[in-house]
């Protein structure tokens, strides 16, 4: 380091903080310190030199002299402009490097003696490379940083000294005070081209790092800008609003709900932590969609809320009699239930199981109970249903997951004591998705559904308070164990009496309302709907003969728009007799009566129950020369060919009793036939009628016609008891069946057929095979009266 020719001489010190200037350089400076106004004075009152030295602390206020770097710069005050609010600003212009030689006593300001520190010239090849090298560098930073501009490289590039290149080039760098300094002190122009690269070097590196890191952030960034700038749109429209912003406003308003939802102590502890989850997720989190659904669920359903209770008997069983005829059975339990709650206040609700044929009203019977009751009504439908997570819902570790058909329904009703009804319960069917009946099991258990689990509440919730009533047409498509939990209240189908009355009071109103047309402009005869009863429907239940009504409104509907009336006319009531019954919807489809018209051998009535109701069916037997073949067709079940051949065993055992050739079998094939022999039939009721059907062939006998018979037969001629014989006794006195022969063991029945039936036929009970014979087959005087036979 060489100091060329250097001087010594007195020089004002003016302390820079945070700024630094090389010679050459030009800049405008504000000053603000007394000391340093004073000795800026001191310099234009002079030789406008100065001494312009940085602060190592830039906040030192009044800096001593080892707070103040040793070298700094003489520079010439060209230009000073005092400011309004007392600051100066001078534009001054660095000449040399010197270096504080000593602070000479002045109150005043810093006055210091200096020493001028000169640059060597060199032109050596090295200094040329290095200036190369710096240049090429400083060209490389301008491209990576943004703070230089391009501009700057075109004038700096013209520079040909190397002590001044490096003076400029650092002035333009975002460097630290103390770096700026050490190129400062450094005089020999080699060694500053060196350091000066060093730092390039590093800023450049700096730099870099810098723009892979924007550049990564800039990727994130523009994921998430888009959702961000609508974010941010959406939250100042909620500000301007007035509403709370974000999770925290979310949370404070479910807080609130929390408390008027009046849930038990254990569940409001559940939701306070699922809330305080969600307040702590962030905006466009997913599981907060998943927490905030959770809760909402929580907060929906009714934990405590409940109607009350009209106990009042007599508007009960007004509004059960208004609604529905017959149907006694249902009726009374409702009112026995309404009693028991007004002795005993507090009762779990019980679990009815309403079992009937299609159409006899079980879903409307139930909402007739809710109405009764002045309790809310949900019904759910369960055919079909075969995985079990529609009862009891999914866990919430699944995406879409969603509570039960029973949680559901609960939150639909909105109340802890609704009349549920489950519909189709028998309907129900299983796969590996699980078994829903067995879901159900809890739920209809008095003594378990007080804590009823649902998976995707995970709470337990109180069932005991709902009155569940259920529906099926059959009980043996009902597991068991459900069936155990249940009250069975059967409901038969109607007499033709009943469905009189139901169509005249509930069925041709309600049609007539549905078709918009005036209760007096139609009038149907009691003959023309007994006709709809008879000839057009035969069902247990009034739902075919609702759509034959429906069907005749429709055609009136049509004949009161076709012929409207002239001017000053009045339109007079139309009048629907069993004639223009028959023009309008065709002619009848079932013959009324299925009871033999005339006494026949070999051909008997039985009486059979299916699924919709009672129903009447003729057995036929023929006898034909043969080997004792015995033939069955009309496609009978496994049970019913049982009793087919016990029938054929019991008259073979009998044969010589009843007049009959002990060798028959040897000589004649037997062929017994049931009509409608598509449609499947089984059971063994039909037994004793087989039976009466074969030796009425084998002896030649008639067969009263107005007798029906049903019955399971032993070997020995026993009658055993059978089911449904409500049904069965409706059935034959649709067909026009005088007398029921039915086993001994049924007649503990007999109370639930109604009177009006009871009245009009004969139920003769029979223990054995020669009493049926007895009632059945007429006397040898009557038989040639008789008329054709069939075998």
């Amino acid at each position: 380091m060489g100091s060329g020719k250097s001087k010594s001489r007195p020089l004002p010190l003016l302390p820079l903080r945070g700024l630094l200037v090389y010679p050459s350089m030009v800049l405008h400076l504000d000053v603000g310190r007394d000391k340093s106004v004073r000795a800026l004075e001191h310099a234009m009152v002079n030789d406008h030199m100065i001494l312009l030295c940085s602060q190592s602390e830039v906040n030192i206020e009044d800096p001593a002299e080892e707070d103040i770097y040793k070298v700094g710069t003489i520079a010439k005050v060209r230009q000073m402009l005092k400011l309004p609010n007392g600051t100066i600003r001078v534009l001054v212009e660095g000449v040399v490097r010197a270096e504080v030689q000593s602070y000479l006593a002045n109150d005043q300001f810093y006055e210091v003696q200096v020493k001028e520190l000169h640059e060597d010239e060199s032109d050596d090849t090295e200094v040329d490379a290095l200036m190369r090298t710096v240049l090429s560098q400083f060209e490389h930073y301008i491209s990576l940083s943004k703070k230089v501009t391009p501009e700057t490289y075109a004038a700096v590039s013209d520079i040909d000294e190397p002590g001044r290149l490096a003076d400029v080039i650092t002035s333009h760098l975002s460097l630290k005070i103390k770096d700026k300094q050490d190129i400062l002190e450094t005089v020999d122009v080699r060694a500053r081209l060196e350091k000066l690269l060093d730092l390039l070097n590093n800023e450049r590196e700096v730099l870099e790092l810098e723009r892979q890191i924007n550049q990564r952030v800039k990727k994130q960034m523009e994921k998430t800008q888009k959702e961000y700038y609508l974010r941010e749109q959406m939250k100042a429209i909620q500000k301007e609003l007035g509403e709370k912003e974000g999770r925290a406003g979310e949370a404070e308003e479910l807080r609130n709900q929390l408390v008027e939802a009046g849930m038990p102590e254990s569940v409001q502890e559940k939701a306070i932590k699922e809330i305080d989850r969600l307040e702590k997720m962030p905006p466009s989190s997913a599981e907060g969609g998943i927490i905030r659904n959770y809760i909402d669920w929580l907060l929906a359903l009714p934990w405590k809320a409940a109607t009350e209770d009209d106990l009042s008997l007599d508007k009960a069983e007004t509004i059960l009699d208004e609604d529905h005829y017959g149907l006694e059975k249902p009726k009374e339990r409702v009112l026995e239930y309404l009693a028991v709650q007004q002795l005993v206040k507090e009762m779990k609700g019980p679990i009815l199981c309403l079992v009937g044929p299609p159409g006899v009203g079980k879903t409307s019977l139930a909402r007739s109970i809710a109405k009764s009751l002045n309790r809310k009504f949900v019904r759910i439908s369960l055919g079909g249903v075969r995985d079990e997570a529609e009862i009891r819902g999914h866990r919430r570790t699944y995406v879409g997951a969603m509570p039960g058909r029973i949680i559901q329904g609960m939150k639909t009703a909105g109340s802890s004591n609704p009349v549920f009804l489950l519909d189709e319960i028998d309907k129900m069917a299983m796969d590996f998705r699980g078994d829903p009946a067995s879901a159900l099991l809890e739920v209809l258990d008095p003594e378990q559904n007080n804590t009823f689990s649902d998976h995707y509440i995970e709470l337990p919730f109180d069932l005991s308070k709902v009155m569940f009533v259920t529906t099926a047409n059959a009980m043996h498509n009902i597991p068991r164990p459900l069936l155990d939990r249940m009250e069975v209240l059967y409901i038969p189908g109607y007499t033709e009496l009943e469905k009189l009355e139901i169509a005249v009071r509930y069925l041709v109103p309600k049609q007539k309302r549905d078709h918009g047309i005036e209760e007096d402009r139609l009038q149907l005869s009691q003959e023309a709907v007994q006709l709809l009863i008879r000839e057009y429907t035969r069902e247990s239940g009034v739902r075919n003969l609702e759509q034959q009504i429906a069907a005749v409104c429709r055609k009136a509907a049509k004949f009161f728009v076709s012929s409207k009336p002239g001017e000053g006319e009045e339109q007079q009531p139309l009048k629907v007799d069993t004639a223009l019954m028959k023009e309008w919807i065709g002619p009848p489809k079932f013959r009324y009566g299925t009871a033999e018209i005339e006494n026949q051998i070999g051909a008997v009535t039985g009486l059979a129950w299916t699924e919709v109701g009672g129903d009447t069916l003729v057995i036929e037997v023929t006898v034909l020369p043969g080997k004792g073949k015995l033939t069955l067709t009309g496609k009978l079940g496994d049970v019913m060919k049982e009793s087919a051949q016990a029938a054929f065993s019991y008259t073979r055992s009998r044969a010589s009793q009843l007049g009959i050739d002990s060798d028959f079998h040897e000589k004649n094939d037997i062929h017994i036939h049931i009509p409608e022999g598509a449609i499947p039939k089984d059971g063994p009721s039909a037994g004793i009628t087989m039976a009466t059907a074969l030796i009425s062939a084998l002896t030649e006998r008639y067969v009263n016609k107005d007798v029906a018979m049903t019955g399971e037969i032993t070997l020995r001629g026993r009658v055993l008891p059978i089911g449904g014989l409500k049904e069965k006794s409706l059935a034959a006195h649709r067909a026009g069946i005088k007398k029921i022969v039915m086993p001994r063991d049924n007649e503990r029945d007999l109370r639930d057929i109604p009177d009006s039936i009871r009245d009009d036929m004969t139920f003769v009970p029979v223990s054995h095979m020669d009493e049926v014979l007895e009632h059945a087959l007429l006397p040898a005087a009557t038989e040639e009266k008789a008329g054709t036979t069939i075998s």
